[in-house]
């Protein structure tokens, strides 16, 4: 399939156009790099961190809390079997809603082959398993740090000025 350089897909989140450089494919839609977060607690996710329930998209904590059996301890990074259709995570299918099951698939479509980022700190390639993005761009975990301090930050907790990243304090 050729790349559509017009932009024509939306992303699943703020329904903007898509383009190729900055896509996340998961479960057939097309999102932003930057909107691929977790619709509670607003964490990046990728490949490995995604859960999805309808048009909806979680990090696998948020996921288990919101839709796990109640008291069991879900959201510690406990799975379900492929051939498990989300009944052991305490989806009840209703008629006339739309729910899909967790995908097993999932983790193999969120990232596109090949792409990586150039992180701000170091200047090497940041892949999936380490990205962490803030301030618009996509920094190594042991890189995301205060420029001035070094305290390591979170999405939620930095400043940025001029392309540099800090803590609040």
């Amino acid at each position: 399939r050729m790349p559509n350089w017009g932009g024509g897909k939306k992303c699943g989140v703020c329904q903007k156009a898509v383009y190729f450089a900055e896509e996340v494919q998961c479960e057939g839609n097309s999102f932003h790099k930057s909107c691929f977060l977790c619709m509670v607690c607003k964490k990046n996710l990728d490949s490995t961190t995604v859960a999805v329930h309808g048009e909806e998209i979680y990090c696998k904590s948020c996921y288990g809390k919101k839709y796990g059996p109640k008291g069991y301890g879900y959201g510690q990074g406990a799975g379900t079997l492929s051939t498990d259709k989300g009944e052991s995570l305490g989806i009840k299918y209703e008629e006339g809603q739309s729910h899909r099951p967790p995908n097993p698939n999932a983790a193999r479509m969120a990232q596109k082959v090949g792409g990586s980022d150039g992180c701000p700190r170091c200047g090497q390639a940041v892949y999936a398993a380490e990205k962490v993005i803030g301030a618009g761009k996509s920094w190594h975990k042991s890189c995301f740090r205060c420029a001035k301090c070094g305290k390591s930050l979170e999405s939620t907790t930095l400043a940025d000025k001029d392309g540099e990243i800090y803590c609040k304090g």
